[in-house]
């Protein structure tokens, strides 16, 4: 009896051990589109990540625990990355850093399954509802995560600065039309935001479908000129970005253009050369001053994502993402262990919450068990290119209503 309790003592002492042995490291996917169709913003946002997580473990980490972070360029492919988080998960894997609103929207039912939660780049409405509240939510997000006004609120606190322009001008019956590809992540808003844009008294003009490649869009541009719209939503980012402005100014396209939170940055708005391109942001722009900048910059001063090249507002949001799930850790470690339940419900510990250090830079954000919508502020940018210098300014600012009806749409 007594060897019997004796072996138990030593096989408990080994648990303990193992245990603390475990929690010298957690690990932490990490999707990143660094050669695919959206690598115009993924190599900058998986940056903003990967510098932030860096600067994190030198810095002790989470109370002496150091997160491993993988990070895979999964090209944008859905099934590469539902193939990484099954390898991933039978590894141990406590959260997820994701990207894009294919691959998250795909792995929202497994995500919940395993209690892992996902802070991903993806801003799609769909993963605001963690309990399918709304019968009009598509599936229950409860383990899904974003710093920043989602892509159908964005679009909607547009299409109201939209409204205003369009009183203040004059336009009694202003058109809006959609443009994207027809794919998740430019479809994500566009049936809520055409939903308020009518609620406003707009005539939403039938949606007019773009590659997400760089193309010659003449033809997608005729028919925005025959629509009549003077408000043009861009639902595709960069290159796509950078040919529709083109190929519509030769078309002689009168047209305001608004884009969503990937489609604008000072690379951009150079690159198409733009007259007045509207988009929306949620951290200031790198050469601005606030409190957290100082933070902001001595990571990506210790980091080697950007390289000599000036982050964009793309890079800090990687930064936000990164930084709120370290509080997450922070209090899951304090209450319980640093597993992805207890990492999840330290995304509820905090109200209009900043990550210390990025005052400023992340604004304050809350998460309820009942609403994963943390941002509803919204900031409305205008970048021009002129005299080869961009010049972006910010025109409107506002608080968004949180309307059940919105909740996961």
């Amino acid at each position: 009896m007594k060897m019997l309790k004796s072996a138990v003592a030593s096989l408990a002492a080994l648990g303990v051990a193992g245990s603390a042995m475990a929690q010298d490291s957690v690990l932490v996917g990490h999707l990143v589109d660094f050669t695919g169709p959206t690598s115009f913003v993924g190599s900058h946002y998986g940056p903003g990540v990967k510098d932030a997580v860096d600067y994190i473990n030198s810095q002790g980490g989470i109370g002496g625990t150091k997160i491993k972070l993988e990070t895979v360029d999964y090209a944008y492919k859905v099934p590469e990355a539902v193939r990484l988080y099954s390898q991933w998960k039978s590894r141990g894997m406590v959260a997820l850093q994701g990207w894009g609103t294919g691959d998250t929207e795909a792995l929202i039912s497994f995500v919940a399954r395993d209690k892992i939660p996902v802070w991903s780049a993806s801003y799609s409405a769909h993963l605001t509802d963690p309990t399918g509240k709304n019968p009009k939510t598509k599936k229950p997000a409860p383990f899904n995560f974003f710093y920043g006004p989602s892509y159908s609120d964005a679009c909607r606190a547009l299409v109201q600065w939209a409204k205003s322009d369009a009183d203040a001008k004059g336009v009694a019956k202003p058109i809006f039309v959609h443009t994207g590809d027809n794919h998740p992540y430019p479809n994500a808003p566009k049936a809520a935001c055409a939903e308020y844009a009518k609620e406003l008294g707009f005539t939403v003009a039938t949606p007019v479908v773009v590659p997400l490649a760089p193309g010659d869009f003449k033809a997608q541009c005729l028919t925005i000129k025959e629509s009549g719209a003077q408000y043009v939503f861009v639902g595709n980012l960069g290159g796509s970005v950078v040919s529709l402005l083109k190929s519509c100014r030769t078309v002689g396209v009168e047209a305001t253009y608004m884009g969503n939170p990937w489609a604008g940055d000072y690379l951009t708005i150079m690159a198409a050369e733009a007259k007045g391109f509207v988009f929306p942001s949620s951290t200031p722009f790198y050469e601005q001053d606030a409190p957290g900048m100082a933070l902001v910059r001595k990571i990506a001063e210790a980091g080697q994502g950007m390289g000599d090249k000036k982050p964009t507002h793309h890079y800090i949001r990687g930064i936000c993402a990164a930084y709120y799930m370290k509080e997450a850790m922070e209090w899951a470690k304090a209450n319980g262990g640093l597993t992805g339940a207890k990492i999840r419900d330290g995304m509820y510990a905090k109200k209009d919450w900043v990550p210390k250090g990025l005052e400023g830079v992340c604004l304050p954000s809350t998460w309820t068990t009942t609403d994963h919508r943390g941002l509803m502020k919204v900031a409305i940018n205008r970048g021009t290119f002129a005299d080869g210098k961009v010049k972006i300014e910010r025109i409107a600012e506002t608080e968004l209503p949180r309307r059940d009806d919105w909740l996961g749409r």
